[in-house]
């Protein structure tokens, strides 16, 4: 298993959108078409020109996983497109948490102040996870951050970054 950043190949594009669909609306029945998240599709002038990046695990050249770290402004990025098939998760592969910390140390070497992100009311589970590595709970009004995402009754969470100097 490795993680890698994106580079544009139709295969694993192709791999990343089942990923996407499998993990949202098979499994999560929430709903939510491609055409409402076209970032995927735009991954290089996205995210990684704009001095975020996209990552991909791949185990025997199959993505199995996903993160992606979208800057807003120079203090805050978003965390975005967090997926892992079930079989990848938790023991023994931990597969989220090695993604997660991809994410964070980039973060971190790029300065980042605050990481946000959303994630639909029903998905308890990713709940536990980002509360677990320290994110809380804000509400709408002190979120302080614009970006476009597929709405699902939404919970918005913060985690402010220590700063390593």
């Amino acid at each position: 298993m490795k993680i890698v950043s994106y580079q544009n190949n139709p295969q694993h594009l192709a791999q990343l959108v089942d990923l996407i669909n499998y993990c949202q609306n098979i499994e999560a029945n929430l709903k939510i078409k491609m055409a409402e998240q076209d970032d995927i599709f735009q991954i290089n002038d996205y995210y990684q020109k704009k001095a975020g990046n996209f990552w991909i695990a791949l185990d025997d050249n199959r993505v199995v996983g996903s993160i992606a770290l979208l800057p807003i402004d120079s203090q805050t990025a978003v965390l975005k497109k967090f997926f892992t098939y079930p079989e990848f998760r938790g023991q023994p592969q931990h597969l989220g948490a090695k993604l997660y910390q991809k994410l964070l140390t980039f973060a971190q070497e790029k300065n980042f102040k605050r990481l946000v992100l959303d994630t639909p009311e029903g998905e308890t589970r990713s709940h536990y996870f980002y509360e677990h590595h320290g994110f809380k709970q804000v509400s709408p009004d002190n979120f302080n951050a614009d970006y476009p995402y597929p709405n699902r009754n939404s919970r918005l969470y913060e985690l402010i970054l220590k700063d390593n100097h």
